[in-house]
């Protein structure tokens, strides 16, 4: 029996978005799927996989270091925000024993702050 004549054609491959070739790479680069399984699931050949992870895989870690550095920011803003208002009430605290004559802040406080409440309650009545 002779076998019958196979089509030598290219097999012809579905396009695949960038977000898909990040999605698939983000699932294999964090280990929750292997290339073997993601090549059988997603209908993509295991090289197509090897070559988007040679060549996305560096830019995935770019768009997270951005991520990064935007949490950073915000993170630096929220301290800012944060040392304002530290500020505020010390000063609230150094006013209000100036007015009363008592040492609150000595009784009730960490040693470090009560220092800054008593620089700025020296600062004040100078």
């Amino acid at each position: 029996m002779k076998d019958q004549k196979t089509d030598c054609r290219k097999i012809q491959y579905k396009k695949v978005t960038f977000e898909h070739k990040l999605f698939v790479i983000g699932q294999i680069t964090n280990g929750q799927i292997s290339v073997n399984y993601a090549s059988k699931k997603y209908d993509i050949s295991r090289s197509s996989l090897n070559y988007w992870i040679k060549k996305y895989a560096t830019l995935d870690q770019n768009i997270k270091s951005m991520s990064k550095d935007k949490t950073i920011a915000k993170l630096k803003k929220k301290i800012e925000e944060l040392e304002f208002i530290k500020d505020f009430q010390q000063d609230v605290i150094a006013d209000m024993e100036i007015i009363t004559g008592t040492d609150l802040s000595k009784k009730f406080l960490p040693k470090t702050l009560a220092k800054e409440i008593t620089k700025k309650k020296t600062n004040r009545l100078k």
